[in-house]
């Protein structure tokens, strides 16, 4: 295992007696520290903090992640690893319309469901990425290019309309995240939150209802 992916990993991880139980309390500690740094951010955030929310002692967190940036790097990887899921399924063999709207649906669930995630992925951007650039230059980059070069494929045999594919998922995650990061706003704007029922099926349809229309492959005058 290469260095630099053994800082993502707690120290029970690193062992090959990890038992179901400490997976549990990993994952218990990182839903804490991702509403602490959230609330906080990493400089703000204290391992007391993260402890309390966990129900646990200090003693008893550092037992599995030895340091704070530890545990941010942890939740910050896990955060990427989810969103990277939907982009990994989109399907070189699929019909392209149905791909990317099936993409732009998973994304829009994940902001909904899982607001505090985007908001600290995007705050660790807006920071010059300072503790996750090594992944965003590696895994995230390998995989963007890869998904890029289906999209450029159905472009080229005329299955969707002439589009740059990276600007098309970076506009998907524009308009998709948009509901996590700024859900202040989308409250005070709408009075609600892409979590209630009216807000999101509105939301689903004019992202679908846009994006589906501008990349579907043009026809003759």
């Amino acid at each position: 295992m290469h260095e630099t992916d053994q800082q993502y990993l707690s120290r029970a991880s690193l062992t090959k007696k990890r038992t179901r139980i400490q997976a549990e309390k990993e994952e218990t500690i990182l839903d804490a520290a991702l509403e602490v740094f959230s609330t906080f951010g990493f400089r703000g955030a204290t391992i007391d903090q993260i402890a309390t929310r966990a129900g646990m002692t200090k003693p008893n967190l550092l037992y599995y992640f030895r340091r704070k940036r530890d545990i941010y790097l942890a939740v910050l990887r896990r955060t990427l690893d989810n969103w990277l899921t939907p982009l990994e399924a989109l399907d070189s063999e699929g019909d392209p319309l149905s791909e990317i709207q099936a993409y732009i649906n998973r994304k829009l669930e994940m902001s909904r469901d899982n607001p505090l995630a985007s908001r600290l992925f995007a705050l660790e951007i807006l920071q010059g990425a300072p503790i996750l650039s090594d992944v965003l230059t590696g895994q995230l980059k390998l995989l963007v290019d890869q998904k890029a070069a289906v999209i450029q494929r159905w472009v080229t045999t005329g299955r969707l309309a002439p589009i740059d594919p990276y600007h098309l998922i970076f506009m998907v995650w524009a308009t998709t995240q948009h509901y996590a990061d700024f859900e202040t706003q989308i409250r005070a704007l709408l009075g609600g939150t892409i979590a209630d029922e009216g807000h999101y099926d509105a939301a689903l349809s004019t992202l679908n209802t846009l994006f589906v229309n501008g990349i579907a492959p043009q026809s003759g005058p």
